[in-house]
């Protein structure tokens, strides 16, 4: 997409809405949920976080790019697992069925980045009571894809957990845990396949899941997004992990790193920086190729004075 346009776009970034005709509201990271008995009107709005924390200036046309992308990817995997998703009918929103969250995130990894790569990197040879064997370089593939649980946090960082404290701690039940965990690494396959076709690695990726009304499970929130998931380039990948050279990828990694880079990494005395605007058009280009990338599609940003209006007479006409 051209710069100019990601530029002209910056004062007009969404990051609040006001929809109240479509439920009782609540403020995510990066979704206002609005909920109205067993249907949840979620819109993605532009705002961006990392460590979390929600960062001060969002990005241009973010929340149109994960809405679409996540809608991609709920339509791909819909065989592998059931999801929320009922309907898709504006670039920001998804209608879907209220669920009761189950308080875990299922981090599937299938390389050594990111966080593991950290604890790693500090000496730690299990993660999540999943063993890792010595001698492993950053962006290393795994001898398999491992399952590292995190509680979901209200505030502050998630927690690391074993599947035995998941159930110890009554946040799911043991036959749940284990339907889950298989679950997200029949879901990670899946993705691993469709980015494979992209010429890209999913490196790894969270999962979330709840129960709806009837009690059925369902995969929720969103699925393969950059805000979710790490990929690296295929092209190279050998020759850079061989070479120590670090992996060229496509996901939100590369902000935190800034972020660091700048002396803020969420600790509760650092200050947290201003993005310029080269450095959130550079982030809203990258998420852009990202999901021309792992779709096939040419992203076409809906442009509009009043993203709220065209956001209601959308809903209204779903809902005729």
């Amino acid at each position: 997409m051209d710069a100019s346009l990601l530029a002209q776009q910056l004062p007009h970034c969404i990051t609040e809405t006001h929809l109240s005709e479509w439920g009782t509201r609540y403020e995510g990271k990066v979704r206002d949920t609005y909920r109205r008995g067993n249907t949840l009107t979620l819109v993605t709005t532009d705002r961006i976080s990392a460590f979390d924390h929600v960062l001060p200036q969002a990005i241009p046309f973010k929340g149109q790019v994960l809405n679409q992308l996540a809608a991609f990817f709920f339509e791909e995997t819909a065989h592998v697992f059931p999801n929320h998703v009922r309907t898709v009918p504006d670039p920001n929103v998804t209608v879907a069925t209220a669920c009761t969250p189950i308080p875990i995130e299922f981090v599937v990894r299938g390389y050594l980045a990111g966080h593991a790569a950290r604890v790693y990197q500090g000496g730690a040879r299990t993660l999540c009571g999943q063993a890792l064997p010595d001698g492993l370089r950053e962006g290393e593939q795994l001898p398999e894809p491992i399952v590292t649980p995190a509680t979901k946090a209200e505030t502050g960082h998630d927690e690391d957990i074993t599947p035995e404290e998941a159930v110890s701690r009554e946040l799911v039940d043991a036959d749940t845990y284990a339907t889950l965990e298989q679950a997200a690494l029949d879901l990670f396959a899946r993705g691993t396949e469709i980015a494979a076709a992209r010429n890209l690695i999913l490196v790894d990726t969270k999962y979330e899941f709840g129960r709806d009304a009837n009690g059925q499970l369902r995969l929720i929130d969103e699925v393969h997004t950059p805000d979710s998931s790490r990929y690296y380039e295929a092209d190279g990948y050998e020759e850079r992990l061989e070479s120590g050279t670090p992996q060229e990828q496509l996901s939100k990694e590369f902000v935190r790193e800034w972020l660091m880079d700048q002396g803020f990494q969420g600790r509760e005395d650092d200050t947290m920086p201003d993005l310029p605007g080269a450095f959130r058009i550079e982030i809203a280009q990258r998420y852009i190729d990202l999901y021309e990338r792992l779709t096939g599609q040419s992203f076409e940003a809906e442009v509009t004075p009043d993203p709220e209006a065209r956001m209601q007479s959308n809903l209204q006409a779903a809902r005729a």
